[in-house]
């Protein structure tokens, strides 16, 4: 028996498409035939479970062959098979309708029309002509006494069907390479899709006689039959050149919506960018993709892991997804999933969460950042660090400061440092007057921290050299000056004229004997407008970052400089107060090159003179 027909698709077209435009990456096409010889596989085994087969199965598995001198690549099973009928029925009917309409949309590559036809259509062996001039099919049925068929089509809608001689069950796809596509004759780029694409599929791929693949990772077996050493072995297999995982989530759900995985916490720095795109995806253990920002929340992308689900909805080549219903859902799912991962841990190992903090809590911050739903989950669990090392929940620590961190207004006011070196003088200020100290040097913390103020009551956050101590946390009772008012004015005027710099603006305070003669601040506002510049806001922010630093200079009336300052000739008054300003910038950080070397300079000759 010899028949030749037309291929049902209604258009001449539809293989030039399918070659050219329907497919992201030619490379595909392994996969998709693969894929179809692993369903043709495992439809065998359901139904010997079923008892519809019940002939000798025999070993199962699907092989990749390449014969570079016959320019061909062989996918063989031993699965179900199909005879002439059913080639005809499910190869020559591509499986869509309104096919004029579909050649319109793809006639001019446009990408935005064939997202449109995500999940609707059979297409994956079609995608072989994408590397080959000429395909074959050689396939036997399971069912007793049908014959054996092959199918050949050029890649023009014309194809051949015929009786032919097989001996087994199954089905062979031969590939003809074309001319263009000589790179995938090469051994080991074929094994490198393989490892890429069929590394976890259900039943063995044999390539070159050596199995490719795992038949059952570990996201498919039960989370009671393993072993902390068998969650990080499999990580270190998907990552082998990372350190070892902080703790794991395994995602098991059937409803309303399938989903299996592991979600691996890393140990994250602050590279927020680099560590993307390490949760890879999955469909029925077939590699889609490392892209993931639909399915898994924006912040948990810095996770690492797999995720496998067949409900989240692809286009015909699978390679991208498509937001819809089960999409949100299953993004939900995860974020919830990972809220109550880390506070089952906070709640029955503070001690082990509490150091796994300096690793975790650049998650937290950033879901607490961006997602509501999430802050509310974690409000219970986010921490907040003294310089002391010591860990605080949000609660706690409005505890801790109730007794001395509230201002006359009933404002709790909680001081931090960025870099407690740099800050060193303004925390023992602080330190002194018994206020404790937070460390916020995280590149997330100038936002986390407007966050804070927003979501607790009554509570605002302070630099530690955002202002004089005795202004940070204002109390009812205030300093009183030793100087006159006239005097205060002279202080002024002589320390402006010193200074002499549009951005430093003077005031005289009365500040405690022991204070610094004088003290440099910029204002909390312009410091956190320009952290949050600095990491990356957007937006108005980024104004902030040209504007130039006007800082505010408290001369403190009741420190015995100030006195020596008002008696001493001009000449001598000047060098003193620009000594002490020097001293002040020095503190800062902010005094360097020729300023520094006048500074020493002076100092020397001072010190001559005492």
């Amino acid at each position: 028996m010899q028949e030749t027909g037309s291929i049902s698709i209604h258009t001449e077209n539809i293989f030039p498409i399918i070659k050219k435009f329907l497919y992201s990456d030619h490379e595909i096409f392994l996969r998709e035939l693969v894929s179809n010889a692993v369903d043709a596989t495992q439809k065998l085994k359901s139904l010997a479970q079923l008892g519809e087969y019940q002939g000798e199965a025999g070993e199962l598995k699907v092989t990749v062959s390449v014969d570079k001198e016959k320019r061909t690549i062989t996918v063989s099973d031993r699965g179900i098979g199909m005879t002439a009928e059913e080639i005809k029925k499910y190869i020559n009917q591509i499986a869509f309708s309104g096919a004029t309409e579909f050649v319109e949309k793809y006639k001019d590559k446009d990408a935005a029309a064939k997202d449109q036809i995500i999940g609707q259509f059979g297409l994956g062996f079609y995608s072989a002509f994408m590397v080959a001039k000429e395909v074959e099919i050689f396939s036997k049925s399971y069912k007793e006494g049908t014959e054996a068929a092959r199918w050949v089509c050029d890649g023009s809608t014309e194809f051949t069907l015929e009786t032919t001689e097989k001996p087994e069950r199954g089905t062979d796809v031969v590939l003809h390479v074309a001319e263009d596509s000589d790179e995938f004759l090469e051994e080991a780029r074929l094994r490198g899709i393989l490892e890429k694409y069929c590394r976890f599929l259900p039943v063995e791929i044999e390539f070159e006689g050596n199995v490719i693949n795992q038949t059952q990772p570990l996201w498919t077996k039960q989370p009671s039959e393993l072993t902390d050493e068998d969650y990080t072995k499999f990580y270190q297999e998907l990552y082998p050149f990372s350190e070892k995982p902080l703790f794991w989530i395994h995602l098991n759900v059937d409803y309303p919506f399938n989903l299996t995985g592991i979600l691996y916490f890393p140990k994250v720095k602050d590279e927020l960018q680099l560590q993307r795109n390490k949760i890879q995806l999955y469909s029925r253990q077939v590699f889609i993709t490392d892209e993931v920002k639909d399915v898994v929340p924006e912040f948990l992308m810095l996770l690492h892991g797999v995720l496998d689900s067949p409900d989240i909805p692809l286009n015909v080549s699978r390679s991208f997804l498509q937001a819809d219903a089960n999409v949100r859902k299953i993004n939900q799912y995860i974020t919830k999933k990972v809220a109550d991962k880390l506070a089952e841990i906070f709640r029955k190992e503070r001690s082990s969460f509490e150091e796994k903090w300096g690793d975790i809590n650049l998650f937290v911050k950033y879901g607490m950042l961006s997602d509501d739903k999430f802050y509310d989950r974690a409000k219970d669990f986010g921490l907040l660090q003294s310089i002391a090392g010591k860990f605080y929940t949000f609660n706690e620590y409005k505890e801790l400061v109730q007794a001395n961190q509230v201002d006359k207004n009933g404002q709790s006011v909680l001081l931090y440092t960025t870099d407690e070196e740099a800050q060193h003088a303004y925390v023992v200020a602080a330190q002194e007057r018994g206020y404790d100290v937070l460390n916020f040097n995280g590149p997330l913390d100038p936002h986390f921290i407007g966050l804070l103020e927003q979501k607790l009551e009554k509570t605002t956050f302070k630099r530690v050299d955002a202002d004089t101590i005795s202004k940070l946390i204002e109390k009812e009772e205030t300093a009183e000056s030793v100087l006159s008012d006239e005097e205060k004015t002279k202080l002024q005027e002589l320390f402006a004229k010193a200074i002499s710099n549009e951005h430093m603006h003077v005031q005289v305070e009365a500040l405690a004997p022991q204070d610094a003669p004088v003290i440099i601040t910029l204002p909390e506002f312009m410091r956190r407008m320009k952290d949050m510049q600095r990491v990356g806001s957007g937006g108005g922010m980024a104004m902030f970052g040209s504007l130039p630093d006007s800082y505010t200079v408290s001369v403190n009336a009741n420190n015995p400089v100030a006195q020596r300052v008002l008696k001493a000739d001009e000449e001598a008054a000047t060098k003193l107060a620009k000594q002490a300003f020097d001293l002040a910038l020095l503190a800062q950080g902010l005094l360097k090159g020729e300023a520094l070397t006048q500074f020493v300079k002076r100092s020397a000759e001072l010190l001559a003179a005492e």
